[in-house]
């Protein structure tokens, strides 16, 4: 039997693109050779971080505290970033120029209490978004990841998808990184122990 294959383009919103609250270099960049790529697939599947205002991983929910600084949290290590994805705004929108007629948009970060950078799980790594169950349903056995930011949400749910079974390949071209304190590298090791295959 043939395993159906899904693309998941993840946050490629306005605030991780040059001038937004937390861009990422050359974020713009891949969005053509992310629509080229869509209808090779079976399925595309899009991610939007979706924060409320005053998210608790946002440096101004912690007095005193700076942006890209990390705190402890019930959960673990959580980097505190700028206000950024807040939901509704212009901000948390799609790049517009990405093609957004995929078959499923799945939002995350929306508890205030838990970031989320996985599309598969919040970063307690026990809460489910719902993707895995939509995946197992289409009958999608292999997922090609694209987007923002290679060394965070793409990483993450690449390494979420690996351990839970699929079979994972992040296309590095149609990404781009933060490259925050090493992150880049770290990331790498972590796609590579999982079994993912960077391409």
């Amino acid at each position: 039997m043939t395993t159906k294959s899904a693309l998941l383009v993840i946050d490629m919103q306005n605030d991780f693109c040059p001038g937004g609250a937390l861009a990422v270099a050359g974020g713009d960049e891949i969005v053509p050779g992310i629509n080229a790529l869509m209808d090779r697939f079976d399925a595309v599947i899009l991610s939007q971080d979706w924060h409320p205002a005053g998210h608790s991983s946002f440096a101004s929910s912690h007095p005193g505290a700076a942006p890209m600084s990390v705190t402890e949290m019930p959960y673990g290590p959580q980097v505190l970033w700028p206000d950024h994805c807040i939901q509704g705004s212009e901000g948390a929108a799609f790049h517009r120029g990405l093609r957004t007629d995929g078959d499923m948009i799945i939002r995350k970060g929306f508890n205030p209490a838990i970031d989320s950078y996985s599309a598969f799980f919040e970063n307690d790594h026990e809460t489910p978004t719902g993707l895995e169950g939509y995946l197992r349903s289409r009958g999608i056995g292999a997922i090609t990841l694209v987007g923002l930011a290679l060394d965070f949400c793409v990483n993450y749910s690449a390494v979420d998808g690996a351990q839970l079974g699929f079979d994972v390949t992040v296309q590095s071209d149609l990404c781009r990184a933060i490259d925050f304190d090493g992150s880049l590298a770290t990331a790498r090791t972590a796609m590579e122990k999982a079994g993912v295959r960077l391409v």
